[in-house]
């Protein structure tokens, strides 16, 4: 707190004006407590004032230099305890608002600032310790057991359980062997890995993060933009209204004094700060959270845009699916003599050398089985027909139909036909130059896909949208699954861009979910792009208006309810600033508003406003924002 310099100046004009006050009361010296009240006037004022003056000289009237001009007026008439209250309360509300801004930076970059300073590189010469802004890609580091990853990079050799969390949100270590993806910042476990760097440290997952991070720092929601634009036009009036005030009641002899103290309140209570605050402290806020939450919203305009988003649409493999296979069926032909768990195991022990993903798939169904994966032997691989090894004395073939199946084998046929048309990959497996079963592969969907659907509808009161370039078959059984109507098939890339701008010229705010380079001009094309950030490609990351870090489907209503709710806020501030300033200015105009009070009615209300849109800083505000989700559809946009 100690380190803005808003509020160490804030707390000298505090102790300066209690100084002041106190020597008042106790009957100092008249020359004494004036001082100590310019004093505070000099501490409190000199930095708003400057700022004040900076941007006069660009033709731009600020309210910080109204409010010293303000309390000047004051004390040129006697008020100066007035106008130094008025400094006091000014200067507390810029360091609120300094200290409001540091603590949404914190509680984003807290989560964020993970990656180590040091990583052991490995060369010919051994082992050395360097800086990991020094690795360069393809260089090995080694990564011992509780030591955080230095670099984003794949892992060569070892096997260890990594934790996850501050990048992807997953509750529960990761094991990692080789080939695995790792990324800089996450903790290692128990066991050795030795990672090769697959990226620079400036295209790193957290340095992307932290870039998208300070651009959000540096943009302003429309509703700022449009605010701060009437403003410099509100303040022209709201000085001329000021002289006004004070020259005209002097035509019908009105005391200098207290013709210039009406105008003095007048000027105070009129100036728009509250408004000024009512939008960017509850969109930074809820940018701050949902970053907590693993979105990653890149700018003030992102939030505020969330919050009007009617329709949701979503890509298919890698977003609304894993993105990878998995086996989802093992048939034994018969006359083979085999049970399923057999063929699986000798199917894996085929495969365990292979880099194919239908490979993979395979090995990692065997060991999620429980089933032992035995050695193999004499392995070959043929690119783009399938693997051979010998394995307990069998020769296991792997591979696809059009290389294994013969003709007269209608029965396995029509199966592997029946299976396809349902959306599946499906492989042979051979014993010993016998047809022995197949196996049946597909991309499985995300864990409460589903769920989302449904809330993203119940919020939106449309249902989502598929947008995909797989196969017609594929993506109506997924989207029989998810609970999706509308399903649009075998789009490229530029198929899913004209759907979406089909979408928004029938006035559909689109938000667009989705991962893969293919995704990019549609992402960029939507209302608001949305990408999936652990499998996300760069160029999907770099083009989407927001980042699920951690691939879990259910921020994206949670995001959108809580963009709802920022925007609320938004209109809750402006009702609240303007009812503040419609009394005050009427009570200065009609009536006899004192000048204290009216300090603290104007400054009061500034505060207000900045703790109103700081409340979305709250951990709650996510639960509350998803709580809030309709069971039922709603239109309100």
């Amino acid at each position: 707190m100690w380190s803005l310099p808003e509020v160490r100046w804030a707390a000298v004009a505090t102790a300066l004006f209690a100084a002041g006050g106190i020597c008042w009361l106790a009957g100092a010296p008249p020359w004494l407590w004036w001082g100590l009240y310019l004093a505070c006037y000099a501490a409190g004022g000199w930095e708003p004032g400057l700022a004040g003056l900076r941007a006069l000289r660009e033709r731009t009237l600020d309210v910080d230099l109204l409010m010293v001009a303000a309390a000047i007026g004051a004390a040129a008439i006697g008020q100066v305890f007035d106008g130094a209250l008025l400094i006091v309360i000014f200067a507390t509300s810029g360091a609120l608002e300094s200290l409001a801004t540091k603590r949404t930076e914190d509680s984003v970059r807290g989560l964020l600032d993970l990656a180590p300073e040091q990583a052991t590189r490995l060369s010919a010469d051994g082992e050395e310790r360097v800086e990991t802004a020094a690795l360069q890609v393809g260089e090995e580091i080694l990564v011992r057991p509780g030591e955080r990853i230095g670099a984003d990079g794949q892992v060569v050799s070892g096997a260890s359980a990594v934790d996850q969390a501050g990048i992807t949100g997953e509750s529960m270590p990761v094991d990692k062997q080789a080939g695995d993806q790792v990324f800089a910042g996450t903790l290692n476990g128990t066991g050795v890995l030795r990672v090769r760097v697959m990226r620079p440290v400036g295209e790193t997952v957290i340095a992307r993060i932290v870039a998208m991070v300070a651009q959000a720092g540096a943009t302003k929601a429309r509703t700022q933009l449009f605010i701060e634009k009437v403003e410099r036009r509100y303040s022209v009036v709201m000085v001329a209204a000021t002289l006004a005030l004070f020259a005209l009641p002097l035509l019908w002899g009105v005391p200098v004094q207290d013709s210039l103290l009406r105008a003095m309140t007048f000027m105070i209570v009129a100036s728009p700060c509250a408004v000024v605050l009512a939008t960017m402290p509850p969109l930074l806020a809820a940018i701050a959270t949902a970053g907590r939450h693993g979105v990653l919203v890149k700018s003030a305009v992102v939030m505020e845009q969330l919050g009007t988003v009617t329709a949701v649409a979503f890509d298919k493999t890698g977003t609304l699916t894993e993105g990878r296979p998995h086996v989802t069926g093992v048939h034994v032909l018969p006359g083979a003599g085999l049970a399923e768990p057999r063929l699986l195991a000798l199917a894996a022990a085929a495969e365990q050398f292979s880099e194919h993903p239908l490979g993979r798939a395979v090995v990692q169904a065997a060991h999620a089985a429980g089933l032992p994966v035995t050695a193999a032997q004499e392995f070959v691989s043929e690119p783009g027909r399938g693997v051979r090894a010998r394995v307990e004395c069998h020769l296991v073939e792997v591979a696809s139909p059009a290389h294994l199946l013969d003709d007269g084998q209608d029965a396995v046929q029509e199966l592997v036909a029946e299976l396809q048309d349902s959306g599946h990959t499906v492989v042979l497996v051979r014993l010993d130059g016998v047809l022995a079963g197949l196996l049946a592969l597909a991309d499985r969907m995300r864990p409460g896909a589903p769920e989302a659907v449904a809330h993203l509808t119940a919020l939106t009161g449309a249902a989502p949208v598929l947008l995909t370039g797989d196969n017609e078959r594929a993506a109506a059984r997924l989207a029989v699954q998810a609970g999706i109507g509308d399903v649009r098939a075998e789009l490229l890339p530029e198929g899913k861009a004209a759907a979406v701008h089909e979408l928004r010229a029938r006035g559909v705010r689109v938000a667009l979910v989705g991962d893969g380079v293919n995704d990019a001009p549609a992402l960029a094309s939507a209302h608001v792009g949305i990408a999936m950030g652990r499998a996300g490609s760069d160029l999907a990351l770099d083009t989407a208006d927001a980042v699920i870090t951690r691939d879990d489907l259910a921020t994206v209503p949670a995001v959108i309810a809580l963009a709802r709710r920022a925007r609320r806020l938004v209109v809750a501030n402006l009702v609240i600033a303007a009812t503040f300033i419609t009394v005050l200015v009427a009570w200065d105009l009609f009536g006899d508003l004192p000048l204290p009070l009216g300090v603290a009615g104007h400054e009061g209300s500034t505060v207000i406003v900045a703790l109103n849109g700081l409340r979305l800083l709250h951990s709650a505000a996510w639960r509350r924002a998803s709580d809030a989700i309709p069971s039922e559809p709603t239109r309100d946009a």
